[in-house]
């Protein structure tokens, strides 16, 4: 066993593939975001007067995922903070919050947590009433002559989990302020988000929006072109594998995240597979594991109630093994049962039929309506989870929602 591990090792510090693996990780933030030009002047142009210590109005990005969103936002949230006057009559503060985050951005008591931790304060993570914890935020924040800019990435999941009381409340504090003044800047991949709030919700947001397109074949080529250079060494790329996961990330929304995902994975297969180039194959056997990591991530991040319905699912399709259709009303039954078992909150059907929507869109079941004439339509549910990632499905939300 020690031969072959050192083998495995020896092979690995040739690195033959790689310059810098980094250029190609999600988290690595580019000097230059390409074709992104007119978003980022657009933010520029209205957060500009934060410079003079004026409040703006709120701005929304939204977009499908990986169309540089958070990338641009930051890249502008940088540049201001570049050229924010350090000895002036006010200060500025630009804090980014991610409400995907779990045990951060699940209740309104934990975001208010996170957001007093990132300006310098501290409360229990559980305990103290929410009105407490908004006023220790209105305390820490009001204390000295400031102007605070909060980003919220992929806001829409916080008022999935919680409501969209939580975004009045906030936008409602500039009038309880005496010294400081908030702005907001949601990012969110659902460009419906703002439609479905309460019209009360929306009309306090006052907002701005800007919509992210998704990148194109040929622009999503130029990103990993220019990222490609030195990230591998020279030669290692094989003619037409840039093309293809560029073809594989706009068949999926044009989305760069995945694109580089995808670039990234076959290297590394090609290195543990010991070959000196990168080619088709292997951006072949990067989707396919991609395509079964980016549905256990799903499941694992999201909500107990999204956790619960999914489990329902799987539970009826395991016990009616393809013999007979799952319907809605069948998963809503299993449903409420499981959640009084489990001492939860029992959504209405009207929310779980939007759940069981999402896991739609999502790949993760397919819904076929059936019409049943007068009798009104039923939805049809098939679990499509390939039977190889299904087991480890069912432990992530086993252990998630703790099941009794």
């Amino acid at each position: 066993m020690a031969n072959q591990l050192d083998k495995i090792f020896a092979s690995f510090g040739k690195n033959n593939v790689f310059r810098d693996k980094s250029l190609l990780q999600t988290n690595h933030k580019p000097e230059e975001i390409p074709h992104r030009e007119d978003q980022i002047q657009q933010v520029a142009s209205i957060l500009a007067p934060v410079l003079r210590g004026e409040k703006t109005s709120n701005l929304f990005l939204y977009g499908k995922t990986g169309t540089g969103k958070t990338l641009s936002i930051q890249y502008v949230r940088d540049e201001l903070l570049k050229r924010a006057d350090k000895k002036g009559k006010f200060k500025l503060r630009i804090e980014y919050l991610n409400c995907k985050l779990k045990k951060v951005a699940d209740t309104e008591y934990r975001i208010l947590a996170e957001l007093i931790k990132k300006l310098g304060g501290a409360v229990p993570a559980t305990g103290l009433p929410t009105e407490a914890v908004y006023n220790k935020f209105i305390e820490i924040i009001d204390s000295e002559r400031q102007l605070i800019v909060l980003i919220l990435d992929e806001i829409d999941q916080t008022v999935k989990r919680i409501s969209s009381d939580f975004l009045y409340n906030l936008t409602r504090l500039n009038s309880e302020l005496s010294k400081t003044q908030i702005c907001v800047v949601g990012i969110s991949n659902d460009l419906t988000f703002l439609d479905e709030l309460d019209p009360r919700v929306r009309s306090s947001l006052s907002e701005e929006e800007i919509v992210f397109p998704p990148y194109n074949a040929l622009q999503l080529q130029d990103i990993l072109n220019k990222r490609s250079i030195v990230a591998f060494r020279e030669g290692v790329v094989e003619q037409g594998v840039i093309a293809k996961c560029a073809a594989y990330a706009a068949r999926e929304h044009g989305d760069a995240r995945r694109a580089l995902d995808l670039l990234r994975i076959a290297g590394e297969l090609a290195e543990r597979g010991e070959s000196k180039k990168i080619l088709l194959k292997h951006i072949d056997e990067a989707n396919d594991k991609i395509e079964k990591d980016k549905i256990l991530d799903v499941i694992k991040t999201e909500p107990k109630q999204f956790q619960l319905v999914l489990y329902s699912i799987i539970q009826l399709a395991e016990k009616y093994k393809n013999e007979q259709p799952v319907f809605t009303g069948d998963v809503y039954t299993f449903y409420q049962e499981l959640c009084v078992k489990n001492k939860v909150e029992v959504l209405t059907q009207r929310r779980v039929g939007d759940i069981i929507q999402e896991f739609d869109m999502l790949g993760i079941i397919n819904v076929r309506v059936i019409s049943k004439g007068r009798g009104g339509r039923m939805r049809e549910i098939k679990l499509a989870i390939s039977k190889n990632i299904l087991d480890k499905a069912k432990e992530i939300v086993l252990e998630s929602i703790d099941y009794k």
